[in-house]
């Protein structure tokens, strides 16, 4: 059996819980604001999924993941998103934790067929159509925010902070 690409794995996740996505091939970028140009559209219409390493006590040794999903102008309040998912410690998982869980990279991580299923919250400022990645470098997917959410049981909150410009 021939392992799907990340594309692949992303399309057939869609369609199993029945999302619309679209791709958009988009070329390399350095950053939000770059990805953002090459698509058309504002840095806060991209949304960035972010692997979030959590423990649930100060002394537990096991951590779980999450997902995050973020505007691509703000960044996330660590302490607002303790608060909302109730744990005593978070940080952003290291790329290498993050691709364990998800099975996708830095940048072209989204909630669509990840390696397990980890529970996803947004910053409640997302809103209507949006792009994120796709599971491969250099593509993004838009997707409906509400149809995502719905699809994969999103907590939403106000866990964004606006980034210094």
């Amino acid at each position: 059996m021939t392992e799907l690409s990340g594309r692949q794995r992303v399309q057939a996740a869609a369609d199993q819980v029945g999302v619309a996505i679209e791709f958009a091939e988009r070329g390399p970028a350095r950053s939000v604001e770059e990805a953002a140009a090459s698509l058309g559209i504002t840095p806060g219409e991209i949304v960035k999924t972010l692997v979030a390493r959590a423990k649930r006590t100060q002394t537990t040794s096991e951590a779980e993941y999450l997902l995050v999903l973020i505007p691509g102008d703000k960044a996330v309040d660590w302490g607002k998103l303790r608060k909302l998912a109730g744990f005593k410690k978070m940080s952003m998982a290291a790329p290498e934790e993050g691709y364990k869980a998800t099975g996708y990279y830095p940048g072209t991580i989204n909630p669509f067929g990840t390696t397990t299923p980890l529970p996803v919250y947004a910053d409640s400022s997302i809103t209507g159509r949006v792009a994120m990645g796709a599971g491969e470098p250099d593509l993004n997917l838009f997707v409906d925010s509400a149809e995502l959410f719905a699809a994969f049981g999103v907590t939403t909150g106000d866990i964004g902070k606006y980034l210094d410009t």
